[in-house]
């Protein structure tokens, strides 16, 4: 599948020479004192007083020389390894609601840890889903284990990639003990290290922070996976015009890049972004708009330009309920992207602009995933796949339903939803009349009903649970 650009060749490469110039000449706050001791270390003009760093055209060029085009996702169970570009596209769920629709009431609350070990189970049945990205944070979790609370119901009930990050680096070296204890050690994590960090360390316009930007070097440093997302909101912090909210995301990207390969050099990254354009009749946050796709699709076109995976925060929704809004905002934004070279898709779950989990819009996200995937894989042209000679066999006027060419193509040629109905509508009337949200309510409440076959056995779960003294339950439970 070829990708949709918006932007001509020489535009890409001017996009990147103004980023060059930002960098050279306005330069970036970078709030953390080791990140500016390395941008000086490297040849960057720092200004410790200010903050300021300045970054000559040469290192920035320099550092690019070793980037690299891949990023692997590694899970606790190594079937689920996901690599992109290869394996694209990758679906991610969003993360980091603080609420949650409660399945029983449909009201919106405060997500918990046993909230998210629901989700957790219930992104590992989901087929459509590659990586788990926790949801939700956990309003019960114990003083001093903010994140813990988080990650242990997620790799107790996943086995597929977990991804997250943490507020401090207390925190994060919890959660890296954690990994050990799992894995059977410190060595063996370091091996193979399954959980995947991520961070905004750049706030736009500009600036590099202080916690995330420690988390970063520490995680990079000793080789774990880690990865940034680019978050400029032109008309808020980045000037309104789309080729503006491009260039100080490039701007931006290519600043912690550098960061990351002086550090590391081949440090695997994710050009990943949320670039998004404020609705400036009420300054209110846009992450459903057209324009948040039309910056994805041109920041993978500047992704490819630097031979990096390319992905972010995409189909995603504004709206409040699995209405119509919801729908054709996730569905348009994720097709958009797909056809611009999308690699990973951050679309899972929530509702009402990152603020809400809702189970039913997850297991809908999970159709319209598979329905990406085969998107992507398209025609599969061959001489075969064309059945001239089925064709000539079956001849004028007849019917192909009983041939047994049929049969074994039923599953593979076509989606076949679970969500979505195709029936008359006496049939629909007939059957209670069930909207798409009832149907995907159904399926998580039919997943969640069965014990979950992938938790930690017993001995692992006591040596978790002796570390961290008053740990939640983390156990997934069903919703009916």
């Amino acid at each position: 599948m070829q990708p949709a650009y918006f932007l001509k060749q020489s535009e890409v490469e001017r996009v990147h020479e103004a980023s060059l110039e930002l960098l050279e000449n306005v330069g970036l706050l970078v709030r953390n004192e080791k990140a500016r001791g390395i941008f000086a270390k490297h040849g960057c003009m720092v200004d410790n007083q200010s903050t300021l760093v300045k970054f000559p055209p040469e290192v920035v060029e320099g550092c690019r020389q070793s980037f690299v085009p891949t990023y692997t996702f590694t899970a606790r169970d190594p079937e689920f390894d996901r690599t992109i570009p290869d394996d694209r596209p990758i679906i991610v769920t969003a993360s980091s609601a603080p609420d949650i629709i409660d399945p029983k009431t449909g009201e919106e609350r405060r997500a918990t840890s046993h909230d998210i070990a629901n989700i957790a189970y219930l992104i590992n049945e989901l087929p459509g889903f590659d990586v788990f990205s926790i949801s939700t944070l956990a309003d019960d979790a114990p003083k001093g284990q903010f994140s813990i609370s988080r990650f242990y119901p997620a790799l107790k009930n996943c086995r597929k990639p977990v991804r997250s990050n943490t507020p401090n680096m207390q925190d994060l070296l919890d959660v890296l003990e954690l990994g050990a204890i799992i894995a059977g050690s410190k060595e063996a994590y370091m091996d193979r290290p399954f959980i995947n960090h991520h961070y905004c360390p750049v706030v736009s316009p500009l600036t590099m922070d202080v916690e995330s930007t420690e988390a970063v070097i520490y995680l990079a440093e000793r080789g774990f996976p880690v990865y940034g997302t680019i978050v400029p909101n032109a008309g808020m912090t980045a000037p309104l015009t789309l080729m503006a909210g491009l260039t100080v995301g490039n701007t931006e990207f290519l600043a912690l890049a550098t960061l990351l390969q002086m550090i590391r050099p081949g440090a695997p990254m994710i050009y990943a972004v949320l670039s998004t354009v404020a609705d400036m009749r009420t300054g209110n946050y846009t992450p459903g708009a057209i324009e948040t796709d039309m910056l994805q699709m041109a920041h993978s076109q500047m992704a490819q330009f630097y031979n990096v995976p390319s992905g972010g925060y995409i189909g995603l929704t504004n709206a409040q309920t699995n209405d119509a809004q919801s729908g054709y905002e996730t569905g348009m934004n994720a097709i958009g992207a797909l056809l611009g070279g999308v690699d990973m898709f951050n679309m899972g779950g929530l509702l009402g602009s990152l603020m809400a989990f809702d189970f039913g819009k997850a297991v809908i996200d999970n159709e319209i995933a598979i329905m990406l995937k085969r998107m992507k894989r398209g025609f599969e042209f061959s001489e075969e796949n064309m059945c001239l000679d089925l064709i000539s066999k079956v001849g004028p006027g007849g019917s192909f339903i009983e041939e047994m060419h049929t049969l074994r193509h039923m599953r593979d040629t076509a989606v076949l939803p679970k969500v979505a109905s195709r029936s008359m509508r006496t049939n629909w009337e007939s059957r209670g009349r069930h909207t798409a949200q009832d149907n995907a309510m159904a399926e998580a409440r039919k997943i969640l009903s069965k014990p979950n076959p992938v938790v930690f056995d017993k001995e692992l779960d006591a040596k978790i649970r002796d570390r961290f003294e008053g740990l939640v339950a983390g156990d997934a439970k069903p919703i009916n």
